[in-house]
C-alpha cells in the first residue's frame, strides 16, 4: 500500500508516496515541471511508477521543492537536484538494496544532470526528455542510461535531436519512439505500459 512518507533535502522537508514491496530494488520516479502543473500525482508518473511496483520495486515517487506539501521554492533545477540525491538516501535508510531512477520530462532532465553526484545507483529510464526545451549542455555521458522513451508528435523532444543527444549520452541506451504520441500521452499512454513492462 502506498503512503505519505516525508524526508529531508538540506534544510526543507519533500512529501513523498512510497510504495513498500522488497528490499532487494527500488526506484525513485521524478515528476514534470512544477511550474507548469507537474506533480508527482501526474498520470504518467504514477503509470511509470505501477510499472516498476510489478516487477517488485519498491517505489518513492515525491513532489520537488515548492509543490504540494514540499518545502522551499522552485529552483530552476539546482535545489531539485537535492530533492533527487535526499529521495535516494531515504531508500538506501529503509533499507533498499538497488535504487534506480525513473523521470518524465523536467524530471528526466533532474535526474540526467544528478546522476554524477549520486553513487551506487543501478539503472536509469528518461520519459520524454524535453532536449528542446531544457538545457542538456552539461550532460555529458549517462553510463547507467538503459531506456529512453518519447513520442513521434513531441514539439519538445524531438525524434532527431534525441537520436543524435542518446547516442552521445550513452550508444548501449534503447530509444524508443510511440507513434502519434506527444510529450502529454493522450495517445500512447498503453504503449508506454507496454514498453516499460517489457524493459523491466
Amino acid at each position: 500500500m502506498e503512503e505519505k512518507i516525508f524526508f529531508q533535502s538540506g534544510d526543507i522537508q519533500i512529501e513523498g508516496m512510497l510504495y513498500k514491496v522488497s528490499d532487494d530494488k527500488g526506484v525513485v520516479v521524478t515528476h514534470p515541471h512544477p511550474v507548469y502543473g507537474g506533480d508527482m500525482y501526474n498520470y504518467v508518473v504514477e503509470l511509470i511508477a505501477a510499472s516498476y511496483r510489478k516487477k517488485g520495486y519498491t517505489t518513492l515517487r515525491f513532489n520537488f521543492r515548492g509543490k504540494g506539501e514540499s518545502q522551499g521554492s522552485h529552483d530552476d533545477g539546482k535545489g531539485e537536484q537535492d530533492d533527487v540525491i535526499a529521495a535516494v538516501q531515504y531508500l538506501s535508510d529503509i533499507g533498499i538494496k538497488n535504487i534506480d531512477l525513473a523521470g518524465y520530462s523536467f524530471g528526466a532532465w533532474i535526474i540526467a544532470r544528478a546522476i554524477g553526484r549520486i553513487e551506487n545507483i543501478g539503472n536509469m529510464v528518461l520519459v520524454s526528455p524535453a532536449v528542446s526545451f531544457l538545457d542538456y549542455s552539461m550532460v555529458t555521458s549517462i553510463n547507467n542510461l538503459k531506456l529512453v522513451v518519447s513520442g513521434s508528435m513531441d514539439e519538445f523532444a524531438p525524434v532527431e535531436a534525441l537520436e543524435n543527444i542518446v547516442s552521445v549520452w550513452n550508444k548501449e541506451t534503447d530509444l524508443e519512439i510511440i507513434n502519434g504520441a506527444d510529450h502529454f500521452y493522450m495517445k500512447g499512454l498503453d504503449t508506454l505500459a507496454s514498453i516499460l513492462d517489457s524493459y523491466l
